[in-house]
């Protein structure tokens, strides 16, 4: 790396990563001679969109012990993919999952395109994944950008527009520090800085490997960086859910594949809506996402078992297995305090 100031940002930063670098399930250590595996790769970004590193792991090692090439992820069945998701959370990254490794063994003979623009091209991968992928697994000179790097890229340039309008400003400020050799390795080394070092709150500025050139180092409103946009209330929505129980079974369905939850397991029930349902039931739960609250009621139905046959789209499946049916969170809350409550 030349002697510039871009050079000497990356070459700090990577010194620091040779030393400190996160040990994930995923990643190559710096310094390894192994080559990095794209699937691996692909399926760890796609896992971490919205979700922590905490989260993840034992859901990668799980995906990669029963699906471990994407061969084998493109064969699987889509309600076995949709249940081993369960829990992790917005879950149309699993359907995009699927359509992404049928994509890749049925148009690409099973390898991942090695450039942004080739995996960009493929379902359900936006420009952070296919740029992350390009960088790590190719080692392409991207520009790769999530939370954490936008946190360090904002406050290192001192960047004040507030968010989502200072992407474009982050993404000019970083895109001349990327050096053309381990770019993978410099885009890990900037995604552990934010995770470790520059966190969002007491960021531990002592320590930190680019601490000298920082523009926001030693201000006191550093935690506001990068700077969101106020926070909207969150409309609340109303739902009910029906438990129809035989034979020491319960009936689920599956949900449509668009809309919320769409693929997975699931009590049956109607729309959710913006009203209060005009039926009490046995509990609630109420529930977050990303756009919305929701309170979610139970309520007992005797249905005539002639309406929920082998026919219909569903099936009966036992209470006591209830674990390994790969309820979504909101499903797995409702029947847990079902249960609890008939103990």
């Amino acid at each position: 790396m030349p002697d510039s100031p871009a050079g000497d940002f990356a070459n700090r930063l990577l010194g620091w990563y040779d030393r400190s670098a996160r040990v994930l399930p995923w990643r190559i250590a710096p310094g390894s001679n192994m080559a990095p595996d794209p699937y691996r790769i692909w399926l760890a970004e796609v896992m971490l969109q919205q979700t922590t590193v905490a989260a993840v792991a034992g859901y990668f090692a799980r995906f990669t012990g029963r699906w471990p090439t994407v061969a084998d992820l493109a064969a699987a069945d889509d309600a076995d993919v949709m249940a081993a998701w369960a829990g992790l959370g917005y879950y149309a990254r699993a359907r995009n999952l699927l359509a992404c490794a049928r994509a890749v063994v049925r148009d690409h003979g099973g390898a991942f395109p090695d450039s942004e623009a080739g995996l960009r091209a493929l379902p359900g991968v936006g420009d952070y994944t296919a740029a992350a992928v390009a960088a790590i697994a190719f080692g392409r000179a991207a520009v790769v950008v999530d939370a954490n790097i936008e946190r360090v890229i904002a406050r290192h340039r001192l960047i004040g527009t507030p968010l989502p309008m200072a992407k474009r400003e982050i993404r000019a400020a970083l895109a001349p520090l990327v050096p053309g050799a381990r770019p993978g390795d410099f885009a890990q080394a900037l995604m552990d800085l934010g995770a470790t070092i520059c966190t969002p709150r007491s960021p531990a500025c002592a320590i930190c490997p680019v601490m000298g050139d920082c523009r926001a180092r030693g201000r006191p409103d550093i935690e506001r960086l990068p700077v969101k946009p106020p926070k909207k209330a969150k409309p609340h929505r109303y739902g009910l859910a029906h438990w129809i129980e035989r034979d020491g079974a319960v009936w689920l369905v599956r949900r449509p594949d668009k809309g919320m939850l769409g693929g997975m397991r699931a009590l049956p029930g109607g729309d959710w809506t913006d009203a209060p349902p005009s039926e009490s039931g046995v509990v609630s739960v109420d529930h977050g996402f990303t756009h919305f609250d929701l309170t979610l009621t139970l309520v007992r139905r005797k249905a005539p078992p002639e309406a929920h046959d082998a026919a219909a789209e569903g099936r009966w499946w036992p209470i006591a297995e209830l674990d390994a049916a790969g309820l979504p969170t909101l499903y797995r809350k409702l029947t847990d305090k079902m249960l609890e409550r008939d103990a």
